[in-house]
């Protein structure tokens, strides 16, 4: 009798998601990094209790046609690379096609896009697709993880406190809106907003919005160049 076999898809896909997802934040940073790529201005992370119970990620990005709403869950599934000498040239914050196909195998997923054609809702848990229909027709995408773990029980012993869990939302959160001044952030938890910033392309502003007038009042904007360096 043969010793080594091939998993099934499921069971690969439930590894990948250890690898990929161990905590709330790696959830939040796969999606909001998807809603990035997607050219979005406007993305909002809706938590409950820290997103151990919900996660949706609201966005007014490209979105999706039926096809890809429902080819997207795929492993190494992607619209960011289509060769090898793409490899050379990425400039986008995921490429590798595995995120959504590792959170849909360990959690129950819901997905509403519409790419201003095609408006689609799916409903996958476990890495199937267990209802698909017409969606709210909303330009973008709505996003929404729930039972994070429910079939992984291992996988939730990594899990700290709900301030822990939000608070390593909160600082990827911060980030991201300082790295895109551009696009306009909000995070809620429990209906209450921690933060959110305009999307006004001002640096300044978004530090202002994020860490408050005792902080931004003290800092002071600095720019300088030579041959070999630009510094801002």
């Amino acid at each position: 009798m043969n010793k080594i076999n091939v998993m099934s898809e499921n069971l690969a896909n439930k590894i990948a998601a250890g690898e990929v997802v161990e905590r709330i934040a790696n959830v939040v940073k796969e999606l909001v990094e998807n809603s990035i790529d997607a050219g979005s201005k406007n993305i909002k992370v809706e938590l409950i209790a820290s997103g151990t119970k919900s996660i949706k990620i609201i966005d007014d990005g490209c979105g999706m046609n039926n096809s890809d709403a429902k080819l997207c869950f795929s492993r190494h599934a992607t619209s960011k690379i289509k060769s090898e000498n793409d490899l050379y040239f990425i400039n986008t914050l995921g490429f590798r096609g595995e995120a959504l196909a590792a959170i849909s195998s360990v959690s129950n997923v819901n997905l509403d896009t519409f790419d201003g054609n095609e408006s689609t809702f799916i409903n996958i848990k476990a890495g199937k697709i267990l209802t698909e229909k017409v969606g709210s027709k909303r330009q973008g995408t709505i996003i929404e993880i729930t039972e994070l773990f429910y079939n992984t029980p291992a996988r939730l012993k990594f899990m700290k406190s709900l301030q822990s869990e939000l608070s390593l939302v909160t600082s990827f959160m911060e980030k991201i809106a300082l790295s895109h001044p551009d696009i306009s952030f909000t995070l809620i938890n429990d209906e209450r907003q921690i933060f959110r910033t305009s999307g006004s392309d001002d640096l300044y502003k978004a530090i202002h919005e994020i860490y408050g007038l005792n902080t931004s009042k003290n800092m002071i904007k600095i720019e300088a160049e030579n041959y070999d360096y630009m510094i801002s």
